[in-house]
């Protein structure tokens, strides 16, 4: 066996073996149907979007922040943005070892 990077005597740099293709296992695997989904919620929102303008709000809203067209739509970005720049700091202190599960020793030893 050559080592990597090495000519073997038949000319082909020493590359390690090509396994074949991965085929897709599951269902979120094929590209051609998470396109497919995508593109149905896509249409869902562009629904949505024109039947509250088509139709308006048939309700009163308790806070007057609720009103203007798109609040939703704006809560859910800020709150999704705030969960992610919170997700960092979270990580920090919830982090296990690599090694939590393989140690001796631990609570669960008897």
């Amino acid at each position: 066996m050559s080592a990597p990077g090495e000519r073997r005597p038949d000319g082909e740099a020493g590359q390690e073996p090509d396994h074949g293709h991965k085929q897709p296992i599951g269902w979120m695997d094929k590209p051609d149907f998470v396109k497919r989904l995508f593109l149905a919620f896509y249409a869902i929102c562009g629904v949505l979007i024109v039947a509250e303008v088509v139709f308006g709000k048939a309700t009163e809203h308790p806070h007057p922040y609720e009103g203007p067209f798109g609040f939703y739509a704006v809560y859910g970005f800020i709150s999704f943005w705030f969960l992610v720049l919170l997700a960092k700091p979270m990580r920090k202190l919830l982090i296990r070892s690599e090694d939590y599960y393989e140690r001796e020793g631990g609570d669960d030893a008897e």
